[in-house]
C-alpha cells in the first residue's frame, strides 16, 4: 500500500474496498474448488494450498486467458452477486 503513494483518505478507502472484494471473492471460488475436489493434504497434515490461494490462482488462470475461460468466468462472477 505504501507503494501507491495514496494520501486522499477516499481513494485511499476506495482502494482499501476493492481489495476486499477482491479476497471474498477468492476466498468464496477457493471454498467452491474445494468442494467439488478436494484439496491434497501432504505429509505433515497440512493442505497443500490454503482455500485462498486455490481461487486466487484459479481466478488468475480464468483471466489471464478470458478466450478459453469465458463460460468459466460467469460462474465465478455469480460469487459477487448478493444470494
Amino acid at each position: 500500500m505504501e507503494s501507491t503513494h495514496l494520501k486522499d483518505p477516499e481513494r485511499l478507502s476506495r482502494m482499501i474496498a476493492l481489495l476486499t472484494i477482491a479476497l471474498c471473492w477468492a476466498f468464496l471460488t477457493g471454498e467452491w474448488l474445494a468442494q467439488q475436489q478436494v484439496i491434497l493434504i501432504k505429509k505433515h497434515r497440512r493442505k497443500a494450498k490454503s482455500i485462498f490461494r486455490y481461487g486466487f490462482d484459479h481466478l488468475r488462470r480464468i483471466l489471464f486467458d478470458l478466450e478459453s475461460f469465458a463460460d468459466e468466468l460467469f460462474r465465478v462472477l455469480n460469487f459477487l452477486s448478493c444470494p
